[in-house]
């Protein structure tokens, strides 16, 4: 095909963050969220994972379920399980217990609601 680009697996974006960012950590660019392949300074070019299972920082204190939709909250950046002012980037793939420091995340932009 001859318009085709690449996979999109992961993207080349620019580092929205005052303080950059360090490789492992969620990046939220506009309506693009991925996991940053490398440390970043601020508008530096890195690549960003978009798809796959990541484990990220998630709130603290925060118990999340399996199977439940999970969101970036991009002041604080990390993941919640708050939808509202937060973006939707998937899915936990396993419970995390209040004291974890992570949460296994599937990235998959599913619909806000319905199944």
């Amino acid at each position: 095909m001859r318009n085709f680009i690449q996979p999109g697996n992961s993207l080349a974006i620019a580092v929205p963050y005052a303080t950059g960012v360090s490789s492992g950590q969620g990046v939220l660019v506009g309506a693009l969220f991925g996991v940053a392949a490398v440390d970043g300074v601020q508008n530096a070019m890195i690549e960003a994972g978009t798809t796959g299972v990541f484990d990220l920082t998630k709130e603290p204190a925060l118990a999340i379920a399996a199977g439940v939709r999970v969101f970036w909250d991009n002041t604080n950046r990390r993941i919640t399980a708050t939808a509202t002012g937060n973006f939707q980037v998937g899915i936990s793939t396993q419970a995390a217990l209040a004291a974890d420091a992570t949460v296994r995340v599937w990235l998959n932009r599913v619909p806000a609601a319905g199944a």
